[in-house]
């Protein structure tokens, strides 16, 4: 894989257990200096799948959604990489987020909404959660309702970072 190039995998999550664990997953694939764009709309499992991240990276917790101050750090308990959950959704772009000053090299960034505000990185990560809508086609549904409406995440694995590390 060149810089620049990408490829794509395509995971089918049943339920908030299993969105937890494909976050486990990449949670054990993750380094620091690795960076993970997370899409989706609210209420799609963003969180949840990077509670797994937290997990699979074994850093403290509880991992909770960052909306509020913006980006938290998670210390590794093993030695291992940080894990720094960013909530991008009120920065208007990539010098908003640069003011942060965040450590991407000795962590593991997970920036919700962070699409469009990474274009400098050599390599990175987007997972793009899908969910179902409702019956009225306007109306999402949420994990918390039933029955369960499974997940598709699709992850594209971006430059040379990327070029042999499978999920």
């Amino acid at each position: 894989m060149t810089l620049g190039a990408s490829r794509t995998t395509i995971h089918h999550v049943a339920d908030p257990d299993a969105m937890h664990e494909l976050g486990l997953r990449l949670g054990r694939v993750l380094r620091a200096g690795d960076l993970l764009i997370l899409t989706g709309p609210l209420g799609a499992g963003k969180t949840t799948l990077t509670r797994g991240i937290g997990e699979g990276l074994e850093v403290r917790g509880p991992v909770q959604s960052p909306t509020f101050v913006l980006a938290r750090t998670h210390p590794s308990l093993v030695g291992g990489a940080r894990l720094v959950h960013v909530d991008a959704y009120r920065l208007a772009d990539a010098d908003e987020l640069d003011d942060l000053d965040l450590d991407f090299e000795g962590s593991v960034v997970v920036a919700e909404w962070g699409a469009g505000l990474v274009d400098t990185r050599e390599s990175w990560v987007e997972a793009v959660i899908e969910r179902p809508r409702g019956a009225d086609d306007e109306i999402e549904t949420d994990w918390s309702e039933a029955p369960v409406e499974a997940r598709t995440v699709t992850i594209t694995w971006t430059g040379p970072r990327w070029a042999e590390e499978t999920l």
